[in-house]
Order: C-alpha cells, then structure tokens, then sequence
C-alpha cells in the first residue's frame, strides 16, 4: 500500500498542530489524469468505515476505496526540491510519469 517516511510524518504531525487538527487522520486522495499522471489531494479528515487506514511513525493516513490502486506502492516523502522549498512528494511506479531512481554500481 502506501508508505509514509519519518520525515513526512514529521511535517504531517506538525501541520496538524498548527491548524488545530491533532488526532485527525490525513485523508489522501489520488485521481488519473487524461495524460496518464496521477493528481493527488490531502486534507485532516474524518475516517470512514470503508477507508484503508495506514499507522506510520505517529500519523493515522485513510485512503478511500476509489485511491487505493492508485496509490499502491506508492511512498510519500517531505522534501527539499530546492534550497529552502520543502514540499510532499509522492513516489508513485503507477504514475505515468514515473522515473525510477538510477542506482549506481558499488
């Protein structure tokens, strides 16, 4: 399913102190796009009894059943793109768009 880094988790638990959300899950949502990509949507939310639910270093995530396949595989990351601009990634094989990070020999 959908894994989430130590960092993301950091900066989920953090936006959720900040906008007076603590012990919301984080609702994510994935759609296909025209060309092939994938759009995604987060938002603190109620859990409904059909969602998937995902525990990882101190975060609740739900997932609605229309995301789930959408989001297999799939890791969500908080990083800097740029010096001083940190944003949620989501690393997504089912993505048309994916790349696959080169692995140099050793």
């Amino acid at each position: 399913m959908l894994t989430i880094t130590e960092h993301a988790a950091k900066q989920i638990r953090a936006a959720a102190k900040q906008g007076h959300m603590e012990g919301m899950a984080l609702r994510i949502a994935a759609k296909r796009k025209p060309d092939g990509g994938i759009e995604y949507a987060m938002g603190f939310d109620d859990v409904d009894g059909k969602d998937t639910r995902i525990s990882a270093h101190g975060v609740d995530v739900v997932v609605a059943a229309t995301s789930t396949e959408l989001l297999k595989d799939t890791v969500l990351d908080y990083a800097e793109l740029e010096p001083d601009d940190f944003q949620f990634i989501f690393i997504n094989p089912n993505d048309a768009h994916y790349v696959p990070p080169k692995v140099e020999p050793q």
